[in-house]
């Protein structure tokens, strides 16, 4: 490819070469804005899922926190200090990749286990924070997800938007400028040349 500090063959080598860099600059662009669209509609729909999960997220943590003072009301601080399981919550997050862009995917929760021997929640309000509880913390995992998974695709999208307008706006254009001087040479030069021959012809003739 020619550019600053390269130097592009004079003649028909000089014309090959431009076109050759020419048609991959183009289609270059062409798979840049495609990876482009791509990266836009997945961050969108992340976008989108990271704003319900958020919803779900503070619905289901306010009602929780309904829930645990009407518990504690009823039972005291002492009931819901019994009412916590030993065991603890999973949180698995699966990764994928989008045209060269690795991003957090889906995620999936495990309820931690009450075993036999442990109490359950002492009250029914204490049952349901704990349930509302768990449906908040699934919520925010899952939001966090699509958050993460948004911003490093928008990152990306930037980037790429940046390499599709430097071919468009300068790079495009410069082989084009180039390419158009150097076949005006090369017609230039084919003219002198069938006007040298004509008078070769003619001298030839007399």
């Amino acid at each position: 490819m020619s550019g600053r500090g390269s130097r592009v063959p004079a003649g028909r080598a000089g014309r090959l070469r431009l076109r050759r860099s020419l048609a991959t600059a183009l289609r270059g662009a062409d798979l840049l804005e495609r990876k482009l669209r791509l990266l836009l509609d997945r961050e969108r729909l992340a976008r989108h899922a990271a704003e319900e999960a958020s919803e779900v997220w503070r619905q289901r943590l306010a009602e929780a926190d309904t829930w645990l003072v009407r518990g504690v009301l009823l039972g005291g601080e002492a009931a819901l200090a019994e009412a916590v399981p030993t065991d603890r919550a999973g949180v698995d997050v699966t990764w994928a990749a989008l045209m060269g862009v690795r991003h957090p995917a889906t995620v999936s929760w495990t309820d931690p286990v009450r075993s036999p021997e442990e109490p359950t929640p002492p009250n029914t309000a204490l049952a349901h924070a704990e349930t509302a509880y768990r449906a908040a913390v699934r919520a925010a995992a899952e939001h966090a997800v699509q958050r993460a998974a948004a911003d490093l695709l928008a990152a990306e999208a930037v980037r790429t938007r940046q390499r599709v307008r430097a071919l468009r706006r300068h790079w495009i254009p410069r082989l084009r400028d180039e390419l158009t001087a150097v076949e005006l040479a090369l017609e230039e030069g084919e003219h002198e040349e069938a006007v040298r021959r004509r008078w070769a012809a003619a001298r030839s003739a007399r």
